[in-house]
């Protein structure tokens, strides 16, 4: 089994490394803030912003993107592709994960 380990804030994060979508290995795109639509009070779009508040996962394969803090699908939440979560945990400066 490969893992994707990744930090958000202070807390870690474990995922197998296989997209949902099609089995790609996720932990091999990038890590990225979600993108968000920079709409004014009138509604008009003026480009696009980072949320860093919340950060992704894309998969290198296809672009499908997954929440770090959840493993959840960014924006198809309702057809159930989730990363496949691992337990791990941090004691006094080392690593564990569960398999």
């Amino acid at each position: 089994m490969h893992l994707c380990l990744t930090v958000s804030g202070s807390k870690l994060y474990a995922y197998d490394n296989v997209c949902p979508h099609q089995g790609g290995p996720v932990c091999q795109g990038k890590i990225m803030p979600k993108v968000r639509e920079n709409i004014d009070a009138n509604n008009q779009a003026h480009g696009m912003t980072y949320d860093r508040a919340e950060m992704h996962i894309v998969c290198a394969w296809h672009g499908s993107e997954f929440l770090i803090k959840t493993g959840g699908h960014a924006t198809a939440t309702e057809i159930g592709l989730t990363l496949t979560a691992v337990d791990v945990q941090e004691q006094n400066g080392v690593i564990y994960v569960s398999l």
